[in-house]
């Protein structure tokens, strides 16, 4: 053999070599997240990112109880989590307008929603509270809010709350909690209706505001698909129960609440 031609078949091999690399990579790339060379269905999830601390952003990054829910319970189906973000006033149209797979956002049940998506099993139970600025000595109770300006995230479940307690025109809506509580702060509104626990993490945080009152209602949050989407219903409650038996539920709750909001949980 000449050695050009000894040249050429040492180039042939290498280019073989390289070829058969090049599917190696190729392959792995392509491999699912489950590992059986399929790639893993994506859950698309969404939450408003302004409702700490559920879902909230803090270092370019959106955290919080909803959003790690939703990894979690991703991981569980055996699929990849995306989450993204919505305002709260469309969240259902979003949904309901195939922008994404699923609310993960403490969506109240009520009957009214229960006519356009459908719910599974609750995932946390929480009270609507009333708070006013610390240094406010004229409002004790929610019966001193006659008159008054009450802030209250648009479209919540807070709306009608705050309608029956103020003129209807004094029902201020915000986009977002965060906003309304700074508002309060500010002597802009003079008092905010949200959850408990976001009220309490915000006093925790230093916000110089108080309860006055009890809860006003205990509600059920649950997670919402679309009406027809039964599988997608029937996988998520499932997750939910596992996630409640192995302890994983129990443990995101005390990290982002501070407690556990549900019954049943392990």
């Amino acid at each position: 053999m000449s050695l050009r031609s000894k040249r050429m078949s040492w180039l042939l091999v290498a280019m073989m070599v390289l070829a058969a690399a090049m599917l190696v990579v190729a392959a792995g790339c392509g491999e699912s997240e489950d590992g059986d060379g399929e790639e893993a269905e994506v859950f698309t999830y969404a939450a408003s990112g302004t409702y700490p601390p559920f879902s909230f952003s803090e270092g370019g990054e959106v955290q919080g109880f909803d959003v790690e829910i939703g990894e979690m319970l991703a991981e569980k189906m055996g699929m990849t989590p995306e989450f993204v973000t919505n305002p709260f006033e469309t969240i259902i149209e979003g949904l309901n307008s195939d922008k994404y797979d699923a609310v993960i956002g403490s969506l109240a049940i009520t009957p009214e929603r229960e006519e356009v998506v459908a719910f599974t099993q609750p995932y946390y139970t929480s009270g609507a509270q009333t708070y006013v600025r610390s240094d406010n000595t004229t409002i004790t109770d929610t019966g001193d809010l006659v008159g008054k300006e009450i802030g209250v995230v648009k479209a919540s479940t807070f709306l009608a709350l705050a309608q029956g307690l103020t003129d209807p025109d004094k029902a201020i809506g915000f986009d977002s909690d965060v906003i309304a509580l700074q508002d309060l702060i500010a002597g802009r509104v003079d008092a905010v209706i949200t959850d408990e626990v976001v009220g309490g993490v915000a006093m925790m945080e230093g916000l110089d505001i108080k309860p006055i009152g009890e809860p006003m209602e205990v509600t059920d949050m649950a997670i919402a698909v679309r009406k027809d989407d039964t599988e997608l219903l029937d996988k998520l409650n499932a997750a939910l129960d596992e996630m409640k038996a192995d302890g994983s539920y129990k443990a995101l709750s005390e990290k982002w609440l501070g407690q556990v909001l549900l019954e049943g949980v392990q």
